[in-house]
């Protein structure tokens, strides 16, 4: 019997065969978003155990291990780093038919060697193969970067962050991936977080400003994104969940943030007023910098009241929000164009209903000297998986150019988490290839061959403007 993850995982047809290992597998990788920790990246981390580089801050994990019924102790607690392990693969015994079943097996077989199928029974075994391996040198964070086959990345970094980080392997010409930083005013979006009072406080400091006013904000961000522009940075990105940008004036902006400021409550008009005049600002900044605006929509964050105060964000608790309004994105990017201050934009919709209306929208500003301006973005969070991956393939396809997409990330805090864009690759390929197949496409490989590994690496290389 041949073994899980082979070859020729997910390539159907022979077309499919041929387009991945002759156009796509040996592409490099550009991870245009992700939240690996920089820091970890200049100190070279290294990692005592599986659990530690695997399972640490992987919410997706997190969830399925709920699920499956393990304690928070053995999940984001202080439990023993190897009863967690076997608690994950006591999860991807019952997680047949996930994405994380295969993405397990990937990372496993990819950077450990271990083809064997994770279980509570082979656990054992696995541990101690993987943590010898662990105990090499070229298993350290840079070392797993560069096994991957990545030749650039962008962390997420909040505006007042010093970048010293970045700076330091900027300048050190022994690694050679470029690490870059992304411009990320999430929360200066979000007045009703309880930390918003601070963050402006910090960032006055940063920016030696005394931020009272909306103004005095984008003036301090301005200044930020400047710092950013000179070590390296091409994007900005921010997530919001389903804002309108139809209603809301300046004056009532300048006030919500006066009342914001003051520790008040904003009511949802005023957050829509506040959060469409701020982005209209970035949008014009971003497009005088020369950076992509990147926008996240259609998150419920941090859902559960009774687990937040003990986990915290980012661990499993957040869920797919409705989707996002057609007029209200539309009503962003005309009041942009209409001046010419629109930049390139990449959308990406936790909702995978939003898909096609998206597409459609973005394709009503696309610009003749700038190819595929407008981008609707991989599929994200819980639409990362084959389904939703040709779903979003097929509705671009359908309505665009589907040949001029960017591609994939990983939006992962994992340097295993690469095998994602391989499972990608094979999704892609198998599209394709079997749209070769059924005659719907031309079996032309040197048609299809370069549109493959131009999604794959090309694309977003270009588009963010990497090898300028």
């Amino acid at each position: 019997m041949r073994p899980y993850i082979h070859p020729d995982f997910l390539l159907q047809t022979e077309a499919a065969r041929r387009l991945y290992h002759g156009f796509a597998a040996q592409e490099p990788i550009f991870d245009f978003h992700c939240h690996l920790s920089p820091q970890e990246i200049r100190e070279d981390a290294r990692f005592e155990t599986i659990t530690q580089v695997w399972l640490g801050g992987d919410h997706y994990k997190w969830r399925l291990m709920r699920a499956n019924g393990v304690p928070e102790e053995l999940i984001t607690g202080d439990g023993d780093p190897y009863e967690k392990f076997l608690a994950w693969a006591r999860t991807v015994e019952k997680s047949v038919g996930n994405p994380l079943y295969a993405w397990t097996h990937m990372e496993l077989k990819n950077y450990f060697g271990v083809e064997e199928l994770l279980s509570k029974k082979t656990a054992p075994a696995i541990w101690e193969a993987c943590n010898a391996k662990l105990r090499k040198g070229s298993f350290s964070a840079r070392g797993l970067i560069c096994q991957s086959n990545v030749k650039a990345l962008c962390t997420t970094d909040d505006p007042a962050d010093t970048l010293e980080h970045h700076a330091a392997l900027a300048a050190d010409g022994s690694f050679p991936v470029k690490v870059l930083p992304a411009f990320r005013p999430e929360t200066a979006l979000h007045p009703e977080q309880v930390n918003f009072r601070d963050w402006v406080a910090r960032l006055g400091e940063v920016t030696g400003k005394k931020i009272a006013a909306l103004g005095d904000l984008e003036e301090a961000l301005a200044q930020r994104a400047a710092y950013f522009q000179e070590r390296g940075c091409l994007i900005a990105d921010q997530s919001l969940q389903s804002p309108d940008f139809t209603t809301g004036t300046r004056q009532e902006a300048e006030a919500a943030f006066v009342k914001a400021l003051a520790g008040e409550a904003l009511s949802p008009a005023e957050q829509n007023a506040y959060q469409t005049q701020l982005l209209l600002n970035l949008g014009r900044l971003y497009k005088k910098m020369g950076f992509v605006m990147q926008l996240h929509f259609g998150v419920l964050r941090n859902t559960n009241s009774r687990m937040f105060p003990r986990t915290g964000p980012d661990a499993g608790f957040d869920c797919v929000g409705d989707g996002v309004s057609a007029a209200s994105m539309a009503a962003l990017f005309d009041a942009l164009d209409k001046t010419d201050e629109l930049p390139p934009t990449v959308i990406y919709s936790l909702n995978a209903c939003d898909d096609d209306k998206l597409a459609s929208v973005l394709g009503a500003f696309q610009q003749g000297t700038f190819p595929q301006k407008m981008q609707l973005g991989a599929p994200w969070w819980f639409s990362d998986h084959k389904d939703g991956m040709v779903k979003m393939m097929k509705a671009l396809a359908n309505t665009g150019l589907l040949s001029g997409f960017i591609g994939m990330l990983t939006d992962s805090r994992s340097f295993l988490s690469y095998a994602r864009h391989e499972y990608f690759r094979r999704v892609l390929c198998g599209l394709l290839g079997q749209w070769m197949e059924d005659g719907e496409i031309p079996q032309d490989y040197d048609l299809i061959g370069p549109m493959v590994r131009d999604i794959c690496y090309g694309n977003a290389a270009a588009y963010f403007g990497l090898e300028k």
